[in-house]
């Protein structure tokens, strides 16, 4: 453009002069007369630009009056370009949404990555969305998303782009965040001088105040125009980091050459299209800038990772917490956005049969607003008219202030408050005061938020809710948005229609309850099944049972009572879909992907194998796991997971005892094979101090309690008995656990086992170290639960024989040891020392213990009723079950 015709020569030459005022500052006025230039060059582009912000109301405000007066024929939007097929299923939702895109199985990304997810939240009060409603409503209208994929976002470090941020708000998780418009300073000092200035808190006061508020009214060339000055503005200052320059410049390529290649294709006239990207985009100084651009940008091709798509719920919170925004500032924007609506009588777009209350604005209040040009006339300069308007206060904002002071008084009171009219008048009076002190022409949400607070909640809180939080309810709260049943993926369609004998609203939010008469209504048992399995998949609270349980082995519900929240955790539902077509599928996977981890353990495959049949009742995949399980085992060196590996080889074996006619083949080679492995290794545990005595005895279990099916199989004894004869333990705990394997065996007598307790106990330099010997003696009774009996006569002896000076310091380290070092196995000695000791307290002084055979005086039968006479003869002669013992040894 020539400059005899150049609309914006007055402003740049007013510029100039102002910064060489300053001094003759080279570089401020290098900077201003690029703010102009950037300007002029963005609305002389022949394919229009519209520059918008995230979640903006005034960029919504402008969309939708701009769209309604040009209606062109083809919108390019910024976007990434993979999610255009879901946008046709946001008729289907409630806003806010999110479209999501989600990889689990990586294929050229760094595998700690996964799983990969991309979201790009949607509101009414967005630009974007206007654009989209257009577009979809409007026949013949193109809408074509021309942002790169979310493939190549995470293939340009997506992680560290301006457009993507993480929150960890439980509705978007850790999900990349994909804006359209970030309009945020990236030099930290610019923001502090901004919000210093302003007079405000954070950015999100400082953009409401100085942004969409004198740009809720502005024209459609007096918006563009001030929002490429504020893009260009903020990407002049923005620190001169390569890396992100070359991802931002790569991205307007990337765009620029989708355009071109659609124009190209299709014949259409740059003149009837529109293209909607963030402020910050419009400002663009890359060569390949507009449409008569060069078209030398090579796009590369995507990785192999496949990609799945979407729609899951968002919500206000979980937006700002996404893109780092103030609390409630998302939802001040949608109450920014009903007003600007009643004030213009914009009537914005709404996609046809989208759930919600339709909005219909009234007329506006008389004041005309300039038409815009054709896109063939130069636009004029709006922008110093706009930089020199003082701002015009609204006489609609008084009565509109009123209307929040009387509210906020009233939803005070309903949460305890002591609010009265007074307050109110308080409220309203002091909002006023505060927009005065910080130099405003009106009250801010801000304002009256600040207002409230010190005017109601003075130094109490009565209830749960503060002030501020009633402040943001009263501006519309944090919407919850939801996606409707026909947009749901095909696994979650089918959990809602097996569901569906429970007769719940299963899409409401919040907390249902249940009851499942099994017993009187058996199609109700396919429903508990499929509880059973989606509280397995699904993040607590999902499905919870209230009554009712489900191991290996128990035979059908009778009733079973839940509390669901399936609506609440919708996200987690629809990501379940992403992995396959049914629950039991993605079961199935999950088994088998945690068993075939490199880093998956022994008793975490036995735990798939027994979750396979619980849930899944396949013999088929339960062997393919147990396979798995007996060379996990092989190659695992490590005995931290002996308890677990005993637990539940005990389980699975008696499972396959009583509803098996035979053992399988994977499960007699696992006990042959740990019989081997875990004697192999029991000398090096016995040695090694990592190893704990919890550890040991677990490993000893495995081996007493599954030696005959072992021997059977073809293992020999000799095996264990040269582990046990190898090892040479140094700690109490496991010097004690190898007398009672020595014992168990045959090795060691119990007179023998006696004598050494007697001698550590007998012992002042030993005596302190007895809890240990008795923690070890403990955890005995998992491999010898015979040795119970002894176990109560050994912690019997030492309240017997030591002092008091020395037992009363001592007690603490007893109690401390049993706690923690056999909590499990404390129900096994008090039941024997109920059945020892005497039931009264008055035959206690004659009560002679039975391990003590020499003492003088009468003894008194146990606590066990007597059947027959021959009772009281054998608690008088207690060695005989010693012979007895000795003999089945």
């Amino acid at each position: 453009m020539s400059r005899q015709h150049d609309p914006f020569g007055a402003l740049r030459g007013e510029l100039t002069a102002a910064a060489e005022a300053f001094a003759g500052q080279e570089t401020l006025a290098g900077i201003l007369r690029g703010l102009v230039d950037d300007i002029d060059r963005a609305v002389t582009e022949p394919l229009e630009i519209f520059p918008v912000c995230h979640h903006s109301p005034a960029s919504a405000t402008a969309m939708a009056r701009r769209l309604r007066d040009k209606q062109p024929a083809v919108i390019y939007l910024e976007l990434c370009e993979d999610l255009a097929p879901l946008l046709a299923e946001l008729r289907q939702c409630r806003l806010p949404v999110a479209v999501q895109a989600f990889a689990s199985g990586i294929d050229g990304f760094p595998k700690e990555w996964a799983p990969l997810s991309v979201v790009a939240p949607v509101t009414e009060a967005s630009a974007e969305y206007q654009a989209i409603a257009y577009a979809l409503d409007t026949p013949g209208v193109d809408l074509v998303l021309v942002d790169r994929s979310c493939d190549h976002a995470f293939q340009w470090d997506a992680r560290t782009t301006t457009e993507a941020g993480t929150g960890d708000d439980g509705l978007h998780g850790d999900a990349v965040g994909v804006e359209i418009g970030d309009l945020r300073p990236r030099f930290a000092e610019l923001e502090e001088h901004l919000l210093r200035n302003g007079k405000v808190r954070h950015w999100s006061e400082w953009w409401h105040q100085y942004v969409e508020v004198p740009l809720g009214d502005a024209d459609h060339d007096t918006y563009r125009q001030v929002m490429v000055m504020i893009g260009s503005l903020f990407r002049r200052l923005a620190p001169g980091d390569p890396r992100r320059v070359t991802v931002d410049e790569d991205r307007e390529r990337y765009m620029w050459t989708r355009m071109r290649e659609h124009l190209a294709a299709t014949g259409t006239d740059p003149a009837d299209g529109l293209y909607v990207c963030g402020a910050f985009h419009a400002a663009s100084r890359v060569p390949e800038f507009g449409v008569d651009g060069s078209d030398t940008f090579k796009i590369s091709p995507r990785t192999a990772t496949t990609w799945q798509y979407g729609l899951i719920p968002s919500s206000h919170t979980a937006i700002e917490a996404q893109f780092c925004l103030e609390p409630g500032s998302v939802s001040i924007a949608a109450a920014t956005w009903s007003g600007n609506l009643r004030r213009t009588g914009v009537k914005p777009f709404r996609l046809s049969g989208q759930a919600g209350p339709s909005k219909n604005p009234p007329k506006p209040n008389g004041s005309s607003l300039p038409v815009p040009l054709s896109p063939c006339t130069p636009a004029p300069d709006r922008l110093s008219g706009f930089l020199r308007r003082p701002p015009v206060l609204d006489t609609l904002d008084e009565a509109e202030l009123l209307g929040w002071s009387v509210e906020i008084v009233r939803a005070a009171r309903r949460n305890g408050y002591l609010a009265s009219t007074a307050d109110a008048i308080a409220v309203f009076e002091t909002s006023i005061l505060l927009a005065g002190m910080r130099d405003r022409a009106k009250p801010t949400p801000y304002d009256f938020g600040d207002a409230a607070v010190t005017c109601i909640e003075k130094d109490a809180v009565p209830g749960r809710r503060d002030v501020r939080r009633l402040v943001e309810i009263m501006m519309g709260g944090d919407r919850i948005g939801k996606v409707g049943y026909d947009a749901l993926p095909p696994l979650a369609r089918d959990v809602h229609d097996r569901l569906a004998p429970l007769d719940l609203k299963l899409q409401r939010r919040g907390v249902q309850r249940c009851l499942l008469d099994v017993a009187s209504s058996p199609e109700l048992g396919p429903c508990s099944d499929l509880l059973w399995k989606l509280k397995y998949l699904l993040p607590q609270g999902a499905a919870r049972p209230i009554m009712g349980s489900k191991a290996l082995g128990d035979p059908p519900p009778i009733q079973e009572s839940w509390d669901l929240a399936l609506g609440t955790h919708q996200r987690s539902l629809i990501e379940l879909g992403y992995e396959g077509v049914s629950v039991e599928q993605v079961l199935e996977q999950r088994l088998r992907r945690l068993s075939w981890d490199p880093s998956a353990t022994t008793a975490a495959v036995l735990g798939a194998v027994e979750d396979a049949h619980l849930y899944l009742g396949s013999r088929r995949l339960a062997g393919e796991l147990g396979a798995r399980a007996l060379d996990v085992l092989s190659r695992e060196r490590d005995v931290g997971g002996a308890p677990d590996v005993l637990r539940r080889a005990r389980r699975l074996l008696t499972y396959y005892r009583t509803s098996e006619p035979a053992l399988p083949a994977w499960i007699e080679s696992f006990v042959k094979a740990g019989y081997a492995h875990y004697c192999t290794l029991l000398p090096v545990a016995f040695a090694d101090e990592d190893a704990g005595v919890r550890e040991v005895a677990a490993m000893l279990g495995f081996l007493f309690s599954m030696e005959n099916l072992a021997l059977s199989l073809g293992c020999a004894r000799t095996q264990l008995e040269l582990a046990v004869a190898q090892s040479h333990p140094e700690e109490p705990a496991k010097i004690a656990l190898l007398w009672a394997a020595r014992t168990q065996l045959g090795v060691l007598s119990r007179a023998d086992l006696r004598e050494r307790c007697d001698s550590v106990l007998g012992n002042p330099l030993s005596v302190a170290t007895y809890p240990k010997y008795l923690s070890g003696l403990l955890h005995a009774l998992e491999p010898v639960p015979s040795l119970t009996d002894f176990v109560v006569e050994a912690v019997s002896n030492a309240f017997a024989r030591l002092p008091d000076p020395v037992l009363l310091p001592w007690l603490p380290t007893l109690i401390s040891t049993l706690r923690s070092g056999g909590a499990e196995l404390a129900p096994l000695l008090i039941k024997e020392a109920g059945r020892v000791f005497p039931a009264r307290l008055a035959a206690l002084d004659e009560w002679v213990p039975p391990w003590d055979a020499s003492a003088p005086g009468p003894s008194v039968a146990p606590a066990v009723p007597a059947r027959s006479g021959g009772v009281p003869l054998l608690a008088a002669h207690p060695e005989t079950c010693d012979a007895l013992e000795a003999l089945l040894a």
